[in-house]
């Protein structure tokens, strides 16, 4: 999942694999501990807008977590405790699986209700589920597709049409038909794509900014780009919701202004700033002296994520492996983690897979000095026959990527390598990078694993068969498409036995830099900052963002 970002896409190999998985560490601390008070007003403050709501569209950290405060999905993740523990949501418990795992079965819970008060049904988690087939609902995650009998050829409910894989025998109870075990399926209905939508107020695309609440909060009102209104939804009941609480009467989600204003802004604790939280990560020229700033401690959250910033190299356009390994050598990680805030963004990053994920590896390919190694990237052009190429970098339009993409241009300067820089508006990052029709040279990225495990990490952003199978949404920002690694992909995904699939994809991630699909920049935590009346925040590491579920605003 990206930041601003994308969960992570599973294949075959989840099947055993992710069952011993944990979530990478953080603190569930939070400010102003205490008994939660009721009411007011919690402002949240974003540098863009999210590029979608829609639970069955959304793959971003910042989107699923402002989710979970309207929809609710089939299982979730209570994070009270010391680490993430897997809870039935709308179902009463996380699921039975029955042949072989190849069936999951769940039972909802009775009295859920939407925000006119009617009640959630089987059925609505059955068309929730099948909408997300829709051509017209891309940019989610695929494992529905993937994984449920049909998926591959179904084109969701619009014009009449049911996916029989999804069974709903009577108004509780909804089955799942897969065509493969898939032992960890449960975690996968974490994800919102799992959630439940009344089909008389399906409004297709534009369900972004009318989704129909089952969650402690319903939408006021949407203005994109500006204003996200959330209110009470009357109808919701904490007795039936073993996850979130409903404490402030109002969540005033505000978009646009530059990440370093809101950094600013929060820090000063004047005025609506003491009842504000940021959901995007602190500036890179703040992070330092606001990390190092004890009178910020309390309201200063270091998340752990479970994922690498990293810079892609398209290989259907950079073809040259040479080419593509000088610059693995030549770029200055040293300058690239300043842009980001230094050492307190993460450690300088030589692999896919970062540790504390299932199946990371520690090896180093190229410079051994994380500010690059200029004659071996020298000598390296000069086997190419000394090009001189131009390449367009993609990056987001704020600050903190613009000082990233100078410090991109520097480096691949130093070995003839010219480069043209594109920024994207925030808001439509990915939307923009994802489809294939519009593909750069050079794009950067981060990744968030929708569960700390190798099967969330490798097979989505290194199996080339994707980029025709999800041309709006492909997460191959490498165009690495390398028959030998998509079998290796698939011969993993048959694998029961966890360490031996661990070690199998170690080896797979050291192939995909000998490849020069991406250049590993940092192993990540992201930070945020609150005002000093916000307490009741905890650290969600399974999306790496400060979960609002439990938040509250002191009087």
């Amino acid at each position: 999942m990206t930041r601003r970002t994308r969960t992570l896409a599973l294949t075959a190999s989840a099947v055993a694999i992710a069952l011993g998985a944990t979530a990478c560490g953080g603190s569930s601390s939070t400010t102003n501990s205490g008994a939660p008070t009721k009411g007011g007003t919690l402002t949240i403050l974003d540098d863009a807008d999210f590029n979608h709501l829609d639970p069955q569209r959304t793959y971003t950290t910042e989107g699923s977590s402002m989710d979970e405060e309207i929809v609710r999905t089939l299982t979730g993740w209570d994070e009270t405790g010391s680490s993430p523990k897997l809870v039935g949501d709308l179902a009463t418990d996380t699921g039975a699986p029955s042949k072989g795992a190849t069936v999951w079965t769940f039972h909802l819970r009775h009295g859920i209700k939407y925000q006119d008060g009617t009640e959630v049904t089987a059925q609505d988690v059955k068309y929730g589920v099948e909408r997300g087939f829709s051509p017209d609902i891309n940019g989610g995650p695929p494992y529905a597709s993937q994984w449920l009998v049909g998926g591959s050829t179904y084109k969701g409910p619009y014009k009449g049409q049911q996916l029989d894989s999804i069974q709903t025998p009577d108004k509780y109870t909804i089955a799942f038909h897969l065509n493969q075990p898939v032992a960890d399926f449960n975690q996968t209905t974490a994800m919102t794509g799992w959630s439940a939508v009344p089909k008389a107020h399906d409004t297709g695309a534009t369900y972004d900014t009318h989704i129909w609440s089952d969650g402690p909060y319903m939408m006021k009102s949407y203005a994109k780009n500006k204003e996200l209104v959330l209110v009470r939804n009357k109808y919701w009941s904490r007795s039936t919701d073993p996850i979130r609480e409903q404490n402030v009467d109002e969540m005033d989600v505000k978009f646009g202004q530059d990440q370093g204003a809101i950094d600013q802004q929060i820090k000063s604790d004047a005025g609506v700033a003491q009842t504000s939280i940021m959901q995007t990560p602190i500036a890179g020229s703040d992070l330092t002296p606001i990390a190092s700033d004890s009178s910020l401690k309390s309201r200063y959250y270091k998340i752990p994520a479970p994922g690498i910033n990293y810079m892609a190299i398209n290989t259907s356009r950079v073809k040259d492996l040479r080419v593509r390994q000088a610059i693995e050598d030549v770029v200055d990680k040293t300058t690239v983690r300043g842009a980001f805030g230094g050492s307190a963004y993460g450690d300088y990053a030589t692999s896919v897979l970062s540790p504390g994920i299932g199946g990371y590896k520690k090896f180093d390919l190229y410079s051994a000095d994380p500010a690059g190694d200029l004659t071996k990237a020298k000598a390296l052009m000069k086997q190419a026959g000394n090009p001189k190429p131009t390449m367009s970098l993609a990056v987001e339009n704020i600050t903190t990527h613009e000082h990233f993409a100078d410090a991109v241009k520097t480096s691949l300067g130093k070995i003839g390598i010219t480069v043209n820089i594109t920024p994207i508006q925030a808001a439509n990052y990915f939307n923009t990078i994802d489809n294939v029709k519009n593909q750069y040279d050079l794009t950067w990225g981060d990744w968030i694993a929708d569960w700390p495990n190798a099967s969330t990490v490798l097979p989505v952003l290194f199996d080339g068969r994707q980029i025709a199978k999800l041309p709006q949404s492909n997460q191959d920002l490498s165009y690495l498409n390398d028959p030998k690694i998509n079998a290796q992909i698939d011969k993993i995904g048959r694998m029961t036995g966890i360490n031996e699939a661990n070690t199998a994809y170690g080896n797979l991630d050291e192939q995909i830099m000998k490849d020069a699909a991406v250049v590993p920049l940092m192993y990540m935590n992201f930070s945020e900052l609150a005002g000093s009346k916000v307490g009741g925040v905890i650290s969600d590491t399974i999306l790496a963002e400060p979960s609002l579920v439990h938040a509250y605003v002191a009087h």
